[in-house]
């Protein structure tokens, strides 16, 4: 067991919008430390959606990261030679780290020609509800609904 817990790290908001969770998700993007090519595909997508809709892209960014949030989630528990799948809430930390990871592997997946349309596309379908970020906190949903009878197994 480790010592003591690691610190939260502090993120300085980005240059454009002021916002933490732009920098968050510009520092989840980018591979290889180009923290430059990150900001600028998220800013040419957040441009792309602000075009295609008639709100602004930061909104419909933010209402993305928030619908993409899974509430609760199983964990695997071990309890005497047999291992359950018990339900357990998502803290608000992790509840945005995985918003993000899943919604930057979809828009990977995708089929469009650029990362910054395939991010615009997947952004604006988490805004709307849909989307394969949607389906993954939906199947998560599911799983903890369907083991919930082994919820008293938290610790």
């Amino acid at each position: 067991m480790r010592k003591r817990r690691a610190e939260k790290r502090e993120f300085s908001p980005d240059p454009k919008y002021g916002s933490v969770l732009v920098t968050q998700f510009v520092n989840s993007l980018f591979r290889k430390g180009k923290k430059s090519i990150g900001e600028k595909i998220l800013y040419r997508a957040l441009d792309q959606i602000a075009e295609r809709t008639d709100k602004t892209g930061l909104e419909i960014f933010e209402q993305a990261v928030e619908n993409a949030k899974p509430i609760i989630q199983v964990k695997s528990r071990r309890v005497g030679g047999t291992t359950y799948q018990v339900p357990v809430e998502v803290r608000s930390d992790e509840r945005l780290s995985l918003s993000i990871g899943w919604l930057i592997t979809f828009a990977r997946g995708r089929g469009e020609k650029t990362m910054s349309q395939r991010l615009a596309g997947e952004l604006m379908d988490a805004a709307g509800g849909r989307g394969r970020a949607m389906q993954r906190r939906e199947e998560t949903h599911r799983m903890a609904e369907a083991n919930r009878a082994f919820a008293h197994y938290r610790w």
